[in-house]
């Protein structure tokens, strides 16, 4: 018998009989860029959905020849929620969950990182914290960071607040330096602890979208006389204008008493920092600025360009000059240059 019967069971989407608000959670969708919100968008759509009833077609006809499908590339259009809304999830389409790994600093590695000054015998006035022999360390070096943050608790405090866990770790490799045999020269460890709270005011054309409160350690991990390390206690407002971010984040340095590796570090490091960051197209430039308010305080500028080298990397620069580019440096002053790929930029 030339009829035959074929049974099949599944979903047919029609992209012409979506409901028009249907068609926008898509677009939405598909404009965000973090992927951990971008797939906890898709999931509620398919769940929205999915039919009640299965459909069961009978069809006797020949089969029809198989028709070629037509790729068409598609633009993704902007996404639907600002830059910072999607960093720290502030608002419901960038929501996506707890325990999802996610951005926090930028994680890039710089094969290029050149000094203008070696710090080869590094200083503290704390008793037994200060070299006594040259490190031969050379003046270019490979620099990387990772950092990330995930998302404990959700919804507290009549649902806007959140709780998060970042960490961040930056080194530095002496790569190109055979006679101390490539060895770290540095690396600080950065875990916090991060109270992040909606909210939703304007101030001078800028719209205030949270406020953090937050508990930081950084430390080097090393023995005396290199060990170096504090504690914080910090806030942090975020504002947003357009493509523009804007960062300010003062702090309160925990006293560490008689064991303290650094004693005058508020000094080179200040009791703050400010950044202000813009984005457009792949692109984001980023400007840090931090200064103490002592007696002969001191402090640093840093700019950073992520810019599109290829899908899910990007290319990166860095320019530092000041006091503390790395803890060990924290009251070394120097100018830096980097340049290298990015996986995750500021914004």
């Amino acid at each position: 018998m030339r009829n035959r019967a074929l049974l099949g069971l599944g979903l047919t989407l029609n992209i012409f009989s979506l409901p028009s608000q249907a068609a926008n959670d898509l677009n939405e969708c598909i404009g965000i860029a973090a992927d951990p919100v971008r797939l906890a968008c898709y999931d509620k759509l398919a769940k929205a959905a999915l039919p009640e009833k299965a459909v069961v077609i009978l069809d006797s006809s020949p089969s029809a020849p198989a028709m070629l499908p037509v790729v068409v590339p598609i633009t993704p259009p902007p996404s639907p929620v600002s830059a910072l809304s999607e960093r720290w999830e502030l608002e419901p389409q960038s929501q996506a969950g707890v325990f999802q790994i996610r951005a926090h600093n930028p994680t890039y590695i710089m094969p290029l990182f050149v000094t203008s000054n070696v710090n080869r015998m590094p200083t503290s006035p704390a008793t037994g914290r200060s070299a006594t022999q040259d490190g031969k360390q050379k003046a270019s070096e490979l620099k990387f960071q990772i950092s990330f943050k995930t998302k404990l608790m959700e919804n507290l405090f009549d649902g806007r607040s959140d709780l998060w866990f970042g960490y961040t770790q930056q080194s530095y490799l002496q790569m190109y330096n055979a006679e101390t045999s490539r060895d770290f020269r540095e690396t600080n460890y950065e875990p916090e602890l991060i109270l992040t709270t909606k909210t939703d005011y304007n101030l001078l054309g800028w719209r205030g979208r949270f406020v953090n409160l937050g508990w930081l350690h950084q430390s080097n991990g090393r023995d005396e006389p290199l060990s170096r390390s504090w504690n914080r206690v910090y806030a942090q407002a975020g504002l947003e204008r357009g493509d523009w971010a804007l960062l300010v984040k003062p702090w309160w340095r925990v006293p560490e008493g008689g064991n303290d590796d650094n004693p005058d570090i508020k000094k080179y490091m200040g009791q703050g920092d400010v950044t202000v960051m813009w984005k457009r197209d792949g692109h984001v430039v980023s400007v840090l600025g931090r200064k103490s308010f002592s007696n002969d305080g001191k402090g640093a500028i840093q700019a950073d360009w992520a810019f599109p080298l290829v899908r899910h990397l990007k290319g990166y620069m860095q320019v530092f000059s000041g006091y503390g580019e790395s803890l060990i440096d924290y009251n070394f002053k120097q100018t830096t240059f980097g340049i290298g790929v990015a996986l995750t930029d500021g914004l």
